[in-house]
């Protein structure tokens, strides 16, 4: 992994110790990306264990993640450093992935496919190329890409340099931006007939992840470019092509709910008629992760409030762990609110404290 890319140590020793793998996850998230581990070798997520590998499994039921387990690709993507120790320590053979949703990233994904070309009004879809125009020379991602920019009179993101850009394996690029608002962008393939940016360049964003940068396959390693290692905000004008390019849910639907893994597995512990503790628990997390579809206006702050001081009152009766419960609040406001970890850790702080007055027990009320 290159020296620029690892979490500093000031134990030179310790940190020649550790794996190449396990300290790229911990660069990662020292970022703030949530990572998931890659089979060895390969660019797809570790396999799921043999129970969610059943047709008709539901990654929003089920119950690995909370027993540690990697199982459902980006689905399982964790901050937790104690997770990625018992994940990529004793298994430095594991590439590291980033679920690009929850870590706000919006990348382009470059692609240059021996592909037949497909007909020219997908090449940029949503613009008319005239019939006298040649467009025989457009055959990769970079292509494409760059007459987008041209033709929108602005810089070639692929010569970014002020953003982390990573050259993959097979030759393509990826180019990753941050995004700098609410909308949750969505992902795509570049051959897609309902949402393309370009022929041969995919976006991965809500719903997809991508290769850390410094991650070895049998291919290659992803190499990072130039001395950029974090994302530049989201340039506006390729928002404006997004948006165009149908990245957004469609009006009508609404935007999918990152829900994270401790609040989906107290909902379906409480639907099922699990401990009467983890119902408590389920419903006031459900109510703090509710608040991902709607940016403002949803009574976050109360939420979290309420459901801090509810599990405060949990932990004092004896029946939750204080740091898992802590963990389980602060993820939950993480998917909820990104970038506000200070606030919400101000609101969880406060309200577990209050919480912890009024030891609360499965058959009292919240």
């Amino acid at each position: 992994m290159p020296a620029d890319l690892r979490v500093s140590s000031s134990d030179s020793t310790v940190a020649a110790q550790v794996p190449e793998s396990l300290a790229l996850a911990r660069w990662c998230v020292s970022h703030g990306w949530p990572v998931h581990p890659l089979a060895p070798g390969r660019k797809t997520p570790a396999a799921s264990c043999a129970a969610c590998r059943q047709p008709g499994h539901d990654h929003r039921t089920c119950l690995c993640r909370t027993e540690g387990r990697w199982c459902h690709g980006f689905h399982a993507a964790t901050l937790d450093m104690n997770r990625i120790q018992q994940w990529w320590g004793p298994r430095p053979q594991m590439g590291v992935a980033v679920s690009c949703g929850p870590a706000g990233l919006v990348v382009i994904d470059l692609d240059t496919h021996s592909a037949p070309q497909p007909d020219r009004s997908r090449l940029l879809p949503g613009i008319t190329i005239a019939d006298d125009i040649d467009v025989s020379q457009m055959t990769t991602g970079f292509h494409t890409m760059a007459v987008l920019a041209a033709l929108r009179r602005q810089p070639n993101p692929a010569d970014d340099t002020t953003t982390l850009r990573v050259r993959t394996p097979s030759g393509g690029m990826h180019i990753w931006y941050r995004a700098t608002d609410a909308r949750r962008w969505q992902s795509s393939a570049g051959s897609g007939k309902n949402r393309a940016l370009a022929w041969q360049v995919d976006v991965r964003a809500e719903g997809g992840y991508i290769i850390a940068p410094g991650t070895r396959t049998d291919a290659g390693v992803y190499t990072p470019l130039g001395t950029a290692r974090v994302p530049a905000p989201l340039p506006a004008w390729l928002a404006q092509e997004l948006q165009r390019t149908h990245h957004l849910p469609a009006a009508h639907v609404p935007a999918p709910r990152p829900v994270p893994g401790r609040a989906r597995q107290a909902v379906a512990a409480a639907r099922h008629g699990g401990d009467p503790v983890i119902a408590i628990l389920g419903t006031v997390l459900a109510e703090v992760a509710d608040c991902a579809s709607t940016p403002e206006g949803a009574g976050f702050s109360e939420k979290l409030n309420r459901a801090a001081y509810t599990v405060g009152g949990l932990v004092a009766a004896g029946h939750l762990d204080e740091h898992q419960a802590r963990t389980a609040l602060l993820e939950t406001s993480r998917h909820a609110r990104p970038g506000q970890d200070h606030r919400a850790e101000a609101i969880i702080r406060s309200g577990m404290t209050a919480g912890a007055r009024r030891p609360l027990n499965p058959g009292s009320r919240p």
